[in-house]
């Protein structure tokens, strides 16, 4: 059955027929993502939905969406997805982070160069009949400093447009290596320096805990006097207030804001100021833009459906075309790993390392570590899934511990997964073989050779002769079918495991007795 996509914004129509000839059905609704009474009846009907900005996904809209698979934002922001309710529900959130990055930032650098020479001021003077021409006294951007705060896709482009127009940069970005500040050819520095330095500052940076009102009213009264300052990322960044105070004592010059604190921003402490532009969120609006972004989203979203690839996800790792039918199989060894420790794990987690060796450790670990994690944690929080599994562990306290290892022992590839507990440390290793199934083949330093089936019986036990008759015996007389049978022990004598496929479940009193065995240790059930 075809994966069927909502679109509840207004989406190019080539976007639309990207889905349909990749053979995704499509339900083209562009005013559905107003009426959220309307979206939440019926999303629950659809794998995909694809937004722009009006939509607002909400956990009640995500609560209803039983099949969604995914969410494509066209555009950068997903300030209007409910992101941690998206990944309980499991439910990838894609946006498209290049696809507006330089529409963007020439809308900095426009309203920079018009804030420098108060175009639209002179443009409002003139058009009312007036000739204002010693009222309006620009200033020249060659050789001024301009203060890029974040330097990463946009902030990089205004860095490259600024060199074209003559101007020094320098950046306060704390991902910023000086190897890329040096490719980008711009000065990193710390903001204190940057706000002391700047002649003009513009913003580039998200909106977060940190983030907010990065530019405070401290922060204002440190920058050289007569800055003028650029928003076009995120409203918030400024303490909205603390500016209008600035641009009333002249310690700010000038301001140009395509972004505020509340939008539509139909008031503003911001407005009426006549050292003030303002834009109403234009920054992605060109029609390269758009366009751009509506075919990537689809295109991505299409890529997800139809072939398990991740691209641009702000809460899974990128998976792509190209490794996704590789990577599934060790997906499923992964999870089923997991799954194995999970349901032997009886006291608190504390820590689980994650060993990849081979050719495995070349892979998409992060997607696999993902895939261990959830199956972990699945018998304890059935809710679970491979894209909150990460998270759940986090909130938890678990520790998660990657490792890869180049090519080491008998198989090509080995996942290993180690539980630390409160009480014990335990392992378990697989592989794939050629025949594209997952194995057990060591568990707790003992080797064996074990297919995962759907029931399974694990027993632990001292070696001794006559256990596996009297094992098998209480099974045929308690008319359990044995599908197949593993056995391993660390040496003669010592610690033995037998793991055993069966028909249907082990009742209770079965394995009560199984682990009344002499010699047993351990018995349990397992379920995969």
């Amino acid at each position: 059955m075809a994966p069927r996509v909502l679109i509840s914004d207004a989406l190019s129509p080539a976007a639309v027929q990207i889905f349909k000839d990749r053979g995704i059905e499509v339900d083209f609704q562009p005013a559905l993502g107003k009426d959220k009474d309307k979206l939440a009846a019926i999303i629950g009907d659809y794998d995909g939905l694809a937004i722009r900005s009006a939509t607002k996904v909400t956990p009640k809209i995500i609560e209803q969406a039983k099949n969604l698979k995914v969410i494509g934002r066209a555009g950068i922001g997903v300030d209007n997805v409910d992101i941690p309710a998206a990944t309980a529900k499991g439910i990838i959130v894609m946006n498209t982070p290049f696809g507006n990055s330089i529409t963007t930032a020439e809308h900095a650098i426009t309203l920079m160069l018009a804030l420098a020479r108060e175009i639209p001021q002179a443009d409002a003077s003139t058009q009312a009949g007036k000739w204002e021409k010693n009222r309006f006294m620009g200033v020249e951007i060659t050789g001024k400093t301009l203060g890029v705060i974040g330097c990463g896709n946009i902030g990089s482009i205004v860095a490259d447009r600024a060199h074209g127009l003559k101007m020094k940069v320098i950046a306060f970005d704390p991902f910023l290596s000086p190897e890329r500040a040096i490719a980008l050819g711009v000065e990193k520095v710390e903001l204190p320096e940057l706000f002391r330095r700047a002649d003009f500052i513009t913003l580039h940076t998200p909106l977060t805990e940190k983030t907010k009102n990065i530019v405070s009213a401290e922060a204002l009264a440190t920058t050289k006097k007569g800055v003028r300052i650029v928003n076009c990322a995120r409203g918030g960044l400024v303490d909205e207030a603390a500016l209008r105070a600035a641009l009333d004592s002249g310690q700010v010059a000038g301001a140009a804001f395509d972004v505020f604190t509340e939008e539509p921003a139909t008031s503003n402490v911001l407005f009426g100021h006549p050292n003030v532009i303002c834009t109403p969120h234009l920054g992605a609006s060109t029609s390269e833009a758009q366009e751009n972004v509506a075919l990537q989203v689809a295109e991505q979203m299409s890529d997800y459906l139809l072939q398990g690839a991740i691209s641009n996800a702000v809460n899974f790792p990128s998976i792509t075309a190209e490794e996704a039918p590789r990577l599934k199989p060790m997906v499923e060894l992964a999870e089923k790993l997991g799954s194995f420790a999970g349901q032997l794990t009886e006291t608190g987690l504390t820590k689980v390392q994650i060993v990849y060796e081979g050719e495995v450790a070349k892979m998409n670990t992060k997607a696999l570590t993902s895939a261990a994690i959830a199956g972990l944690l699945r018998p304890m929080l059935q809710d679970v899934n491979f894209v909150s599994a990460p998270v759940m562990a986090k909130e938890r306290g678990i520790v998660v511990e990657e490792v890869t290892r180049e090519h080491e022992g008998d198989f090509e590839s080995l996942i290993t997964v180690a539980v630390e507990t409160e009480r014990r440390t335990r392992s378990v290793s697989g592989t794939v073989f050629a025949d594209g199934r997952p194995r057990i083949v060591n568990i707790k330093g003992i080797r064996m050779d074990a297919e995962f089936g759907k029931s399974m019986l694990y027993v632990t036990n001292d070696d001794a002769p006559g256990f596996i008759g009297r094992f098998a015996s209480l099974l045929g007389e308690a008319g359990i079918n044995i599908a197949t049978f593993a056995l391993g022990r660390d040496a003669p004598g010592g610690n033995a495991i037998a793991l055993v496929e069966i028909d249907g479940e082990v009742p209770g009193a079965v394995l009560d007795k199984v682990g009344a065995l002499p010699n047993v240790q351990q018995a349990r059930a397992l379920r995969f």
